[in-house]
């Protein structure tokens, strides 16, 4: 692989490696939380604190397919400088989730809502550079520069909650 390719690529294997992490944080409270209720080891217990517990992990991992497809498709087909920064925002979000759920519900809205527009902008990310391929292919217009700064310019406004 040279080193161009590999330059836009490392960003988004970094966010990737860090939400598998994330995924392993996740796995083991519910582990852990699985072992104080029962010591017996992983089971469904029926317990008030596991089952919240259980369910964020759930939530988060029903979630996790579509995240990693929208981040490597923005990544690679329009840019990955602003995708890895949303994969990273997204990350953040999802971690508040996962603590608001341990919490009351309604402290992992804010969480929910956050994660869905950066979904949302990662998709549009996405559909911007399938666009743009085709733009070059049927008609020979390239807007590659223009959608480059318009999601750099864009990207820095998913800190605004």
């Amino acid at each position: 692989m040279d080193q161009e390719t590999l330059g836009s690529v490392v960003l988004l294997a970094i966010v990737t490696l860090i939400s598998v992490v994330q995924n392993a944080f996740f796995a083991s409270k519910v582990e852990h939380e699985s072992r104080y209720c029962n010591s017996k080891g992983f089971q469904r217990s029926g317990s008030s604190t596991f089952d919240r517990v259980y369910m964020a992990n759930q939530n988060c991992g029903h979630a996790y397919p579509t995240f990693l497809a929208v981040l490597w498709c923005a990544g690679l087909l329009c840019s990955p400088a602003p995708a890895a920064f949303a994969g990273l925002m997204y990350l953040f979000v999802r971690q508040k989730y996962f603590v608001g759920y341990l919490g009351e519900r309604t402290q992992s809205t804010p969480g929910h809502l956050f994660g869905k527009r950066i979904i949302l902008f990662l998709f549009l990310m996405s559909v911007a550079g399938i666009l743009n391929y085709y733009l070059i292919f049927f008609f020979g217009s390239d807007f590659e520069v223009h959608i480059k700064t318009i999601t750099s310019a864009i990207s820095p406004l998913l800190l605004i909650p």
